[in-house]
């Protein structure tokens, strides 16, 4: 089976989107899990008050350069997903081909809430995902948002991260890479 290779798009790809690679790497290890953000400036490091959160949540900070959303990005990746609507939106500006894996996280773990995925490979689950659309109800705009916490101080960012790490479990587990093993969850 073909490696997964999901790619979080934010903003500066300082908070979000980098909390969210490296906490579905922690749950999904055999997945290929990146970032990038659609203003984001190539090369800054990682903030440190993400950081810490990062490690407080028991995910791997090491070496991380942030680097802005290119369509070799997007069009390089099973599923990409924005933490905002403009995120997706962006996404699917610089690689129009890659549409139907484009998602926010939250719609992807919404249209994805009723799926059926016993024994279809995580590729298979995006598409069937993609194929929900237009059949389920839309959500709101805030619905489908994990807000930016940026210059809201420490609480807000720890809160963003918890929230974000919930979403990215729950992701592992549509997708059936928890563990790195089909089936298999991390202890």
């Amino acid at each position: 089976m073909a490696r997964l290779r999901v790619l979080f798009v934010c903003t500066g790809n300082i908070h979000r989107s980098v909390l969210a690679e490296r906490l579905l790497a922690k749950w999904a290890p055999d997945a290929e899990v990146s970032s990038a953000g659609t203003q984001a400036r190539h090369l800054e490091g990682m903030d440190a008050a993400t950081r810490s959160v990062l490690a407080g949540l028991g995910g791997e900070a090491g070496a991380f350069a942030s680097r802005p959303l290119t369509a070799e990005l997007a069009g390089a990746s099973d599923l990409v997903l924005g933490m905002e609507r403009e995120h997706r939106e962006a996404a699917v500006r610089l690689e129009p081909r890659a549409m139907r894996r484009c998602f926010t996280l939250k719609e992807f773990l919404r249209l994805a809430a009723d799926l059926d995925g016993a024994g279809a490979t995580p590729q298979e689950t995006v598409a069937k995902v993609a194929a929900l659309r237009g059949r389920v109800a839309p959500a709101s705009l805030r619905a489908d948002a994990i807000p930016d916490p940026w210059g809201q101080g420490y609480d807000v960012l720890r809160d963003c991260a918890a929230g974000i790490d919930e979403a990215v479990r729950d992701l592992s587990d549509v997708l059936g890479v928890r563990g790195g093993v089909l089936g298999r969850e991390v202890r």
